[in-house]
C-alpha cells in the first residue's frame, strides 16, 4: 500500500512539473491583473482581512528563449590592441585586463547577451565582440573604443599641467541632473587617497580654473571657489542624457590599459538567422521521428513510454531555456539535438535490463525495478564522462560553450524525465494484467528461444 503511494504521489509531482513547465513554455507573456489589496486589522479579530481599493496591480512575466547572435543577427566587431608600450612580459595580462574592461562597458550598457573572446593572430592580439540584436552599432563602437583616459589638471603659466589625480583614484561615477539647468552631468566620487588628493588640488587652486581631460580632449574647466574636501565633484558639459551615462559607465568600467582599433565591422541580418533556425527545426523534427519510431519497432510497449518521455523532456528542456534565460546558438541547437540521443540511450540501457530480467523469468513489477536498479551504474558513469567533457568544450567560449551549456542540461533533463517520468508511467502499469504477454516487450524467455 505504502508502494503504491508513493508511486502516485511522484505521479501528482510529475505533473505539477509538466504544468509549470507548459505554463513556461505556451506564451510568450504571462500578464496577471488584479485588485490592489488593503489591509484592515480588526482589534477584536486575531485574522488579517483584507479589502480591495478598487486599484488594479498589474504583473508580467515575460518568458522568451534568448537567441545569439548566429540566429537573430546583430553586430560582429573585431578590434586590434595596440600594444607597442607594453613590453613583451605584460603583453598577455594588458589583453586580459582590455576584455574585462570592454565586457563591464557593454555589460552596463544594457546590450543583449554580449560575447567578448581574444584572439591571437601571428603577434596581432585581436578582441572580438558579438552584440545580438544590436543593429545600429554607433553608440556600441563609441562606448567600446575609447580609451576613456580621465584627468585632471591645473593652471600654472599659461597651460594646464598634470596633477597626478587620474580616473584609477575614482570609486564611483553616475549620472545626476544640475538642480539650476536640470541638465545632466556625471558626478564622480573619489576613493581616499583620491579624495585627499583633490582636496589639496583645489586647496592650492581657488579662484583658478581645473581641467578635466577625458582622452586628451578637455570636457569641462569649472572654476574653485573654495577647497572641496569630501571627494565628490561633478564633470559638467554640453551633454545629453546618453552621452552622460555612457561616460559614466567608461569611467565605472576603467580606462582601457591600452588603445585599441577596430579592424572589422559586420553586421548579421536575421534572414540567415531564421533561414538557420528553420533547417534547424526540421533537422530535429526528422531526427525525433526517427528515433520514436525505432523505439516503437524495437520496444514495442516500452518504446511508448519512451516516446511519451521524449515529450517531456522537450517540455522540460524548453522551460529551462526559458526560465534561466539560456542564449540559443547553431552550437545550442546541435548540442539540443545530440541530448535527445544520449536521453534515448538512457532508456536504452533500462530497456534491455528489463527484457534480460524478463528472460530470466521475473514478473514485470520485478524485472522493472531490478532494470532500473542494475541501469544505474553504467548511466552514471556514461553520463559522468560526458559532464566532464561538457566542462572542459565550456572553457572554449564561442559557439562550442554554447553547445556545451545545452548538452549539459540534456543531460541531466534526459535522467530526470527517465527516472522520474518513464518510471513512473511503467510503474502505474506495473501489475497490469496484459503486461504478462512477452511479446509486447519482444523477450522470449530462456528455453523457449
Amino acid at each position: 500500500m505504502k508502494k503504491k503511494n508513493r508511486v502516485w504521489w511522484r505521479l501528482i509531482f510529475l505533473l505539477l512539473l509538466i504544468a509549470t513547465a507548459l505554463a513556461i513554455d505556451w506564451p510568450k507573456e504571462i500578464k496577471i491583473q488584479m485588485p490592489k489589496p488593503k489591509v484592515n486589522l480588526e482589534k477584536k479579530s486575531p485574522f488579517i482581512k483584507f479589502k480591495k481599493n478598487g486599484d488594479l496591480v498589474n504583473f508580467k512575466i515575460n518568458y522568451k528563449i534568448k537567441e545569439g547572435l548566429d540566429l537573430q543577427g546583430g553586430s560582429y566587431l573585431v578590434y586590434v590592441a595596440d600594444l607597442s608600450k607594453i613590453s613583451d612580459k605584460d603583453k598577455s595580462n594588458a589583453v586580459d585586463s582590455l576584455k574585462k574592461v570592454i565586457e563591464d562597458r557593454v555589460n552596463a550598457f544594457g546590450l543583449t547577451e554580449p560575447v567578448v573572446r581574444t584572439s591571437k593572430s601571428g603577434s596581432e592580439h585581436r578582441i572580438i565582440v558579438e552584440l545580438p540584436g544590436i543593429k545600429k552599432t554607433d553608440e556600441a563602437l563609441d562606448l567600446i573604443g575609447k580609451t576613456a583616459q580621465l584627468e585632471f589638471k591645473e593652471f600654472k603659466n599659461s597651460d594646464f599641467y598634470s596633477t597626478g589625480l587620474t580616473g584609477k583614484d575614482l570609486k564611483h561615477a553616475g549620472v545626476t541632473f544640475d538642480q539650476n539647468t536640470n541638465e545632466p552631468q556625471v558626478s564622480i566620487q573619489f576613493n581616499s587617497g583620491g579624495a585627499k588628493k583633490f582636496a589639496e588640488i583645489t586647496g592650492r587652486n581657488v579662484g583658478q580654473p581645473i581641467a578635466i581631460y577625458l582622452d586628451n580632449k578637455v570636457v569641462s574647466k569649472p572654476r574653485v571657489n573654495e577647497q572641496i574636501n569630501g571627494g565628490n565633484a561633478q564633470i559638467t558639459g554640453k551633454f545629453d542624457f546618453q552621452e552622460a551615462k555612457t561616460l559614466a559607465i567608461q569611467l565605472n568600467a576603467g580606462a582601457l590599459p591600452a588603445p585599441i582599433n577596430i579592424a572589422e565591422q559586420r553586421t548579421i541580418g536575421a534572414t540567415l538567422g531564421q533561414e538557420s533556425i528553420n533547417k534547424s527545426i526540421v533537422a530535429g523534427i526528422i531526427g525525433i521521428i526517427a528515433v520514436c519510431i525505432y523505439m516503437l519497432v524495437y520496444y514495442r510497449f516500452l518504446g511508448i513510454f519512451s516516446t511519451v518521455g521524449l515529450g517531456l523532456y522537450l517540455v522540460f528542456m524548453i522551460a529551462l531555456f526559458k526560465l534561466f534565460g539560456v542564449t540559443l546558438t547553431m552550437g545550442g541547437i546541435a548540442g539540443l539535438i545530440l541530448s535527445i540521443g544520449m536521453s534515448m540511450e538512457t532508456d536504452v540501457l533500462v530497456f534491455e535490463r528489463i527484457r534480460e530480467e524478463l528472460r530470466n523469468g521475473h514478473a514485470f513489477i520485478s524485472a522493472v525495478k531490478l532494470g532500473f536498479i542494475r541501469a544505474w551504474p553504467s548511466i552514471r558513469d556514461s553520463n559522468a564522462v560526458s559532464l566532464i567533457i561538457c566542462a572542459i568544450l565550456y572553457t572554449a567560449g564561442g559557439m562550442i560553450r554554447g553547445f556545451a551549456i545545452v548538452l549539459a542540461l540534456g543531460i541531466v533533463i534526459g535522467l530526470v524525465t527517465t527516472f522520474l517520468g518513464t518510471r513512473t508511467l511503467i510503474d502505474l502499469i506495473a501489475k497490469r494484467k496484459f503486461v504478462k504477454n512477452n511479446w509486447l516487450f519482444r523477450v522470449e524467455k530462456k528455453g523457449e528461444e
